[in-house]
């Protein structure tokens, strides 16, 4: 039965609920109570539908072979189940999604990585009010100035400026 299928499917609430802002928490809580009480109606169902007693109404019915009639169009009756087709959509976009979140945190990795070469490096260098010209040359390159090669002030060339 379909609907036992769908039952089967479950959500995992606590992580769902981590992810919910706290803002949309009632809408949250309003989705979660409608979505138990469906699950709590289809578990309630019985996985078969139940039996229908053809002699009974045989016995009831005056026309002579109506039930008959009615029991052969009911045993033909095919009710057809809908095809899944997006699924595979579904499942590709998830893949792609997967590959390109993997790649930015690959990518954010590296950028930690750095930055916290950085912040290392601004750690051990020496404090501000105590370094000199020199000291600031060395640990940032690009403040020195070139006077031999510009030797007039700013010592840099003004488009740099």
């Amino acid at each position: 039965m379909a609907g036992r299928r769908v039952a089967l499917k479950s959500i995992d609430w606590l992580a769902f609920a981590e992810r919910v802002p706290l803002n949309q928490r009632s809408m949250f809580n309003a989705l979660k109570t409608r979505s138990d009480a469906i699950s709590a109606k289809l578990t309630s169902l019985p996985e078969a539908p139940v039996a229908i007693d053809w002699s009974f109404y045989r016995s009831k019915v005056a026309k002579v072979g109506m039930v008959d009639e009615f029991e052969k169009k009911f045993k033909a009756l095919q009710v057809p189940e809908p095809v899944d087709t997006q699924t595979s959509a579904i499942n590709a976009q998830e893949a792609e999604a997967n590959k390109s979140a993997s790649a930015y945190i690959a990518a954010s990795k590296n950028r930690i990585a750095e930055f916290e070469e950085k912040m290392n490096k601004l750690n051990s260098m020496v404090p501000f009010d105590q370094m000199t010209i020199d000291d600031l040359n060395d640990v940032f390159p690009e403040t020195k100035l070139d006077k031999v090669k510009h030797p007039y002030w700013p010592h840099k060339p003004i488009a740099e400026l």
